[in-house]
């Protein structure tokens, strides 16, 4: 068996532009063809030679949000070394970041590549956030579930989540969890000059996520808070074996190590059977551990997918952070702030 090590390093991100950012204006905001230039380059200018072996782009429904398919071919656009390499468009919803990377992981392994350009991006505000929602529908069985289902679809779906916590665990714990995680985040974000909400200077933040969800303005069980927004913009990264690193003039000190992927894929037809729990989620955090030979308090830091503030705290039951029906009560503890136990996102 082939034994290699799998690095990571030169990582860049472009600004990330929604309606928080003040500059903000759809008519004049970079084009997506733009933003990846940007990255690429930002990646490329951290190596002392840039060239790669492999490219992977992903991003989620670029052909209805920019009518734009063929999304490889773009890759030579912002990293002129991939010109006439291998290069692959994957995409997984709110997971094509992670297959990304995954997808740049095995060709290292299989040792078809040293060295892998992996590009992530979005660009979603080319429409009204209600005709966004149709469009993101497709991340679901759109033709069994969309005509079913709320205006705002993906609100809709995370707002019946948070109303069967709600009645499984009570409503007020879990409302003050959700706004203490959207105090937090916004907090992380201020830190951030490329971040969308980095000029968020709302005073009163806590307040703000305890607003009451109004089913006639929105969803039953969601505030506007509770949803992450569209943010578009560009990341990048180089996935390298240590071939790789010799090749590109990369100090393996300023790598991180991929030690371990945990993957796991549920069946998008079945509902899913307790909408308390976020079960794939789990599997695939145990597969990690179990490879990565650690736990959860081996952990220094953690990256976690927030849509909606009721994914945090499933998502943080889900790695095994707090019992399922407590995760609210971590996060009011502030183990996720930055100086917590376990600082997050």
């Amino acid at each position: 068996m082939r034994i290699t090590n799998v690095y990571v390093a030169a990582g860049y991100n472009t600004t990330y532009y929604g309606s928080g950012r003040p500059e903000f204006n759809p008519e004049t905001m970079p084009t997506f063809d733009q933003y990846i230039r940007e990255a690429g380059a930002g990646t490329s200018a951290q190596v002392g030679l840039a060239e790669f072996d492999e490219g992977v782009i992903g991003s989620f429904m670029p052909a209805r949000f920019l009518n734009q398919a063929h999304l490889p071919a773009f890759l030579p656009h912002s990293v002129p070394s991939l010109l006439y390499k291998p290069c692959v468009v994957v995409e997984g919803a709110c997971g094509t970041g992670g297959r990304a990377i995954a997808t740049a992981v095995r060709s290292i392994l299989s040792g078809m590549a040293d060295s892998v350009f992996v590009m992530g991006f979005e660009v979603q505000n080319t429409l009204k956030s209600v005709y966004g929602a149709d469009v993101l529908a497709g991340a679901a069985y759109y033709r069994k579930e969309r005509k079913d289902g709320h205006a705002f679809f993906f609100p809709g779906i995370f707002s019946d989540r948070a109303g069967a916590y709600y009645d499984e665990f009570g409503y007020d714990q879990t409302r003050f969890g959700m706004a203490q995680w959207y105090e937090q985040m916004i907090q992380n974000a201020r830190k951030n000059p490329k971040a969308q909400e980095h000029y968020n200077k709302s005073p009163n933040l806590y307040e703000l996520g305890m607003t009451k969800p109004d089913a006639e303005k929105f969803v039953p069980h969601l505030n506007y808070y509770d949803c992450s927004k569209v943010s578009d913009g560009a990341s990048s990264l180089l996935v390298l074996s240590e071939e790789g690193l010799i090749k590109c003039g990369i100090n393996k000190e300023d790598t991180i190590q991929i030690v371990a992927m945990g993957e796991a894929e549920g069946d998008i037809t079945v509902k899913p059977a307790d909408l308390t729990e976020l079960t794939t989620t789990k599997i695939a955090v145990s597969k990690a551990f179990s490879k990565a030979e650690i736990n959860k308090d081996d952990l220094a830091l953690l990256e976690l997918h927030d849509c909606f503030s009721i994914t945090a705290i499933l998502g943080l039951e889900a790695i095994g952070y707090a019992p399922k029906g407590h995760g609210a009560a971590f996060i009011l503890k502030e183990n996720t702030a930055a100086e917590g136990q376990i600082p997050t996102n």
